[in-house]
């Protein structure tokens, strides 16, 4: 039977912003786990809510367990890369304030990596839109081709074991605020040789409402296309057989962007749509949008790339009709 001394050290880097009413979920599951060696380091960034003097109480109640205070707000980005700098473990995974684990999740996963001889190790999560596929070992390339088919896992950094000397190769960029994720895990399955997935579902995602996930679009928000523009731009040299995929996923973020624009502030929309159709022009090809399966999804993304007006059109109408329905 392993010590815990004979167990690597795994750093689990929490970035921390206004989520009090669900941290002593998240830290309770951390505390739980089967794997005992284990240290936690919570970057406050900037709470409003009280959230970093929780996280100063749970450090009290755990040795294991650091704060990191920001002064002010600075985004996922740069929290998550100051708890990469503060961690001392040779393997690395990141948990978000708002969601919880399974007391296995570290186990597992070390496990499954050290099995496969992976870099990376990946399990599946529930209360996601991408559910996931069957266990696989995927080369750093092939993962890249997984990222931009959606398939078989996720574009996000939590639900996953690294060797951190491989992420520290390549930080989060802190000029980036939504899709940073994927352009971190774009980056780290370049410096890789092997990712190790498995669909158990040990990562319980929170889809709370006031997250960046449901917010209105925002000038930070669009830092996205700068994520897809360097991605497709990648891909063509690197990995070209990857390129169409990654090309739909940008005109798939460029859609959702949009219908989030109209939803939340019609009348502000039109800035924000004019860029997402000049990104969409500029990532259209056949090959990308025959990926489009919903009919719904190809007539907006149609409607995007050729009438900005004719689109918040009908797209306003849709919620007008649908705010009728439910107030009938």
């Amino acid at each position: 039977m392993r010590t815990v001394e004979e167990k690597p050290l795994i750093s689990v880097v929490v970035p921390v912003y206004n989520a009090a009413p669900y941290l002593e979920r998240c830290f309770a599951s951390i505390q739980a786990q089967t794997w005992k060696n284990l240290e936690v380091i919570a970057v406050d960034d900037g709470s409003s809510d009280g959230s970093g003097g929780l996280c100063d109480a749970f450090a009290k109640r755990d040795e294991r367990v650091r704060t990191v205070h920001f002064q002010k707000n600075r985004g996922p980005s740069a929290a998550r890369n100051e708890g990469i700098r503060q961690a001392r473990g040779r393997f690395l995974s990141f948990v978000d304030a708002d969601d919880h684990i399974e007391p296995g999740l570290l186990e597992r996963l070390y496990n499954n990596l050290s099995e496969n001889k992976a870099d990376v190790s990946i399990c599946g999560a529930d209360g996601i839109r991408i559910e996931g596929g069957p266990a696989g070992v995927f080369s750093g390339r092939e993962a890249r081709g997984a990222l931009a088919r959606g398939v078989h896992f996720n574009h996000v950094p939590w639900g996953k074991l690294c060797a951190a000397e491989a992420v520290r190769q390549c930080p989060f960029d802190e000029g980036i605020y939504y899709s940073e994720d994927l352009m971190f895990l774009y980056s780290l399955f370049g410096k890789i040789r092997r990712v190790s997935y498995f669909p158990k579902k040990l990562y319980h995602y929170g889809d709370r409402e006031g997250s960046q996930v449901h917010s209105g679009v925002s000038g930070r928000k669009m830092t996205a296309l700068l994520v897809h523009d360097r991605i497709c731009k990648d891909a063509a040299r690197t990995c070209p057989e990857c390129l169409e995929d990654f090309r739909n996923l940008a005109l798939d973020t460029n859609l959702r962007l949009a219908i989030q624009a109209v939803k939340t502030d019609p009348k502000g929309a039109f800035p924000y749509l004019k860029r997402l159709q000049e990104n969409t022009r500029r990532h259209f090809s056949r090959e990308a949008f025959a990926r489009f399966w919903d009919k719904k999804d190809r007539a907006a993304v149609l409607a995007l790339y050729g009438n900005v007006p004719l689109f918040w059109g009908l797209l306003a109408l849709w919620y007008q009709l649908q705010k009728g329905r439910k107030d009938g």
